[in-house]
């Protein structure tokens, strides 16, 4: 199992040489992985672009980008672009987002998101791969070719939580990339699902991506409640929701990864069992504190 981290949305006119000392440190302590969330701050590709093409040897993740905003076309372009800017270490993760943003910020219409993204993905994944399309479809439609330069082969995650999605993400993409997603629904209804349908497929087993907050502490209990308040939106969009109860947990902070050291690695080592390919660590050591960091370091090494 591979380990990653997960680097913070940043704010302020520095944000992007933050974000640059953040990549850095990670590459310097031997993580295989970054992975940045686009949600109102920073655009995750332009930041990745700009701050991932200053810091060499790290695989650079978007986890994820929404597609309702853009055309399926036009996030191949700004992938590619992005890819060209890091040498090729870009991994893109898409997601349908939440209804809450896509139709009652954005106005879209948020209807048979399913269908959406199996259309989607019949536009971008040729386009990704340097094939010209032509795709008329019940959600949208295209006719283009791109010349964009192309680094390498651009690996595409799909967010997937539903069975739908699932199905999608192990029959036409190199993965799924979770959040808030315990390691008893990992084992038993995620990696099942996606590798079946993979399988079926004729596809090679996908990657699982597992971003859960970790925290090295000797008061486990006080560390959930902070995730459950930090991170309580969480357990109100549906699609996490649902995770949730799959999992048997009230909120957030019952997928919160705590406690000692020993307790921590154990947690860790429970999900490379539960078959997570990539484990992406959202730090909640408090500023100062270098527990969970050190712990991390050290189960790289």
């Amino acid at each position: 199992m591979r380990m990653g981290t997960s680097v913070t949305e940043r704010t302020g006119t520095d944000a992007l040489s933050l974000l640059r000392g953040e990549l850095q440190r990670a590459a310097d302590d031997g993580f295989a992985s970054a992975w940045m969330s686009n949600i109102f701050g920073l655009d995750a590709l332009t930041a990745l672009a700009v701050a991932g093409s200053q810091v060499p040897g790290i695989e650079l993740g978007t986890a994820v980008v929404p597609t309702y905003p853009r055309h399926p076309a036009v996030l191949a372009q700004q992938a590619l672009t992005v890819a060209t800017a890091v040498g090729g270490r870009l991994t893109l993760g898409i997601g349908l987002s939440h209804k809450i943003v896509i139709d009652d910020m954005y106005g879209y219409s948020f209807d048979r998101p399913a269908r959406h993204m199996s259309e989607y993905l019949s536009v971008l994944l040729p386009l990704l791969n340097g094939e010209p399309v032509t795709f008329t479809g019940e959600t949208l439609r295209a006719g283009i070719g791109l010349s964009t330069p192309r680094p390498g082969r651009v690996p595409v995650l799909l967010a997937a939580m539903a069975p739908q999605m699932l199905r999608l993400a192990g029959q036409r993409t190199d993965g799924t990339v979770l959040w808030m997603t315990g390691p008893a629904t990992v084992r038993d209804y995620v990696v099942p699902a996606i590798t079946a349908a993979a399988r079926a497929a004729g596809r090679p087993s996908p990657r699982v991506v597992c971003i859960l907050p970790v925290c090295v502490t000797d008061d486990p209990d006080a560390a959930r409640a902070r995730a459950a308040k930090a991170l309580a939106i969480y357990g109100q969009l549906p699609s996490y929701r649902a995770m949730l109860d799959r999992e048997g947990a009230q909120g957030p902070g019952d997928v919160t990864i705590a406690g000692a050291e020993s307790a921590v690695a154990a947690q860790v080592g429970a999900l490379e069992a539960a078959g997570v390919t990539d484990f992406v660590a959202a730090d909640l050591d408090k500023p100062g504190e270098h527990r969970t960091r050190d712990l991390l370091r050290s189960l790289i090494s």
